[in-house]
């Protein structure tokens, strides 16, 4: 089989997802500034977090190793974590459980950085308005009774949990230890959207400091500037190369959401693309409130401040502190004497 992928690899290359309809100064012209971005002489804190999680499938259950971190530099820098292994039955939507669990120790690190330690901007790695507008996965049908234990004080419980920043850990299991009904529920369905509700209550409590945030993403599928089919930060990235900015955006997120339906849907973001030094990569900014021009460029004065390879040091260092890698949790088995098979070893025989 092998033989007939080379072949095809070698006519690969005459593959074009894109051109411009005319030349690219044209097709960029009041989409993309080239500019030069001062660094913020402001004194100012800043933090940054990020956060992972693997999995090993075994054939009866999945061993799951979750974390997330936050960086604070004040003058000196400070560190904190959580994480959690989870031995998970055979579930649909296992990989959306997770991230829930991965992003919910990410948010509650980030409002402890904000609470707590009182910083005056905290880098966000991805895409809250993303995360928005797909608060559950796809295909996952919502428990009808949920809503009905909300008014049982399920989610007056949460919110009190959410808000003692003593515990980074998940809120939501604390449920079935307070509410004994719910233990007759399906797990399955409960722990997804409790998680996922979890997440957005947090969400909320962040976006109170909407003024503080900076999310940044790598990649993005929108393309809101050139309507085109291939995303706008490749394009950027594709047919730009000095330091600049793309034309600035508003959004509003527009969906249902289960708990403070009105807070987010009154949300406003302004995004925009960004390249901080010649020839690195694009990325895309997202501020969660309406930010004018000038606000932004002192945003991007403030994020400029600290880089390494053109990309946000914090955020760089926090994205490698994380990292849950394959051998690590090879590591993590053998620390944890976790002798199981995966019925696939003899293949490697």
């Amino acid at each position: 089989m092998l033989n007939s992928l080379y072949y095809k690899a070698l006519n690969y290359k005459n593959f074009v997802s894109f051109k411009p309809d005319k030349d690219t100064s044209s097709f960029l012209e009041g989409r993309w500034f080239d500019m030069p971005f001062a660094k913020s002489r402001e004194d100012f804190s800043i933090a940054a977090g990020d956060g992972s999680f693997n999995k090993k499938k075994f054939l009866e259950f999945n061993f799951c190793p979750v974390g997330a971190e936050s960086l604070i530099f004040d003058g000196e820098l400070k560190q904190f974590e959580q994480s959690e292994i989870f031995n998970i039955d055979h579930i649909n939507f296992l990989d959306e459980l997770l991230a829930n669990y991965m992003s919910i120790f990410e948010l509650k690190c980030c409002l402890k950085s904000i609470v707590q330690y009182n910083v005056d901007y905290y880098l966000f790695d991805g895409s809250i308005f993303g995360d928005l507008q797909n608060p559950y996965p796809m295909g996952a049908k919502l428990p009808d009774d949920i809503k009905n234990d909300f008014n049982r004080g399920i989610l007056n419980h949460l919110i009190e949990n959410i808000n003692d920043l003593s515990s980074l850990d998940l809120s939501f299991p604390d449920i079935k230890k307070v509410f004994a009904h719910v233990n007759d529920n399906n797990d399955e369905d409960y722990n997804l959207h409790l998680s996922a509700i979890e997440k957005l209550l947090v969400l909320k409590e962040i976006l109170k400091y909407n003024k503080r945030i900076i999310s940044i993403s790598k990649t993005s599928s929108s393309n809101d500037i050139f309507n085109s089919n291939v995303p706008d930060i490749a394009l950027f990235d594709k047919y730009t190369n000095k330091s600049g900015i793309s034309k600035i955006c508003y959004k509003t997120v527009k969906r249902n959401f289960p708990v403070a339906n009105d807070f987010f849907n009154k949300l406003v973001f302004t995004i925009f693309y960004l390249r901080l030094n010649n020839n690195k990569s694009v990325l895309k900014v997202e501020l969660p409130y309406y930010a004018t021009e000038e606000e932004v460029i002192k945003i991007v004065e403030a994020i400029n401040r600290d880089l390494a390879g053109g990309y946000p040091y914090l955020l760089k260092k926090a994205h490698n502190d994380v990292v849950i890698t394959n051998k690590d949790v090879e590591e993590l088995l053998k620390i944890g004497k976790v002798y199981e098979t995966t019925n696939r070893e003899q293949l490697r025989m």
